[in-house]
């Protein structure tokens, strides 16, 4: 059974840079063909896809956030990583991970999730 846990920090001041890190058990980051995801979801909002690491290691982000988004993984502790630069009280959302390509509604492992929220 896959899980997959967020961690980082629950607050963030704007302008800084919010880093979450997803670790990964009961499966390999690696494994043919799984992407690994992270999502947010805004107060009051629906879920918005950010982007995503391939097992490959290639990555895909949204449109919306490519120039502030960084994806990266750590294969030696099965984690992958989100860096989220130059944060405004917008940004402030619950973040998950998750594995999965196509509809976010379809993804079937998901982490519980983390509430992140930019404040000064």
């Amino acid at each position: 059974q896959v899980q997959l846990q967020e961690s980082g920090p629950g607050l963030v001041k704007p302008s800084q840079t919010l880093p979450l890190t997803c670790t990964v058990s009961g499966g390999s980051i690696t494994t043919k063909y799984h992407y690994w995801t992270w999502i947010r979801q805004p107060p009051g909002k629906g879920l918005e896809w950010m982007g995503a690491i391939a097992y490959s290691g290639s990555t895909y982000y949204s449109p919306s956030l490519k120039s502030r988004t960084s994806i990266s993984r750590d294969t030696s502790k099965n984690q992958f990583t989100l860096q989220l630069s130059s944060v405004t009280p917008e940004d402030t959302a619950v973040y998950y991970c998750a594995r999965g390509s196509g509809s976010v509604e379809e993804y079937k492992y998901w982490g519980q999730g983390t509430q992140v929220t930019v404040s000064s």
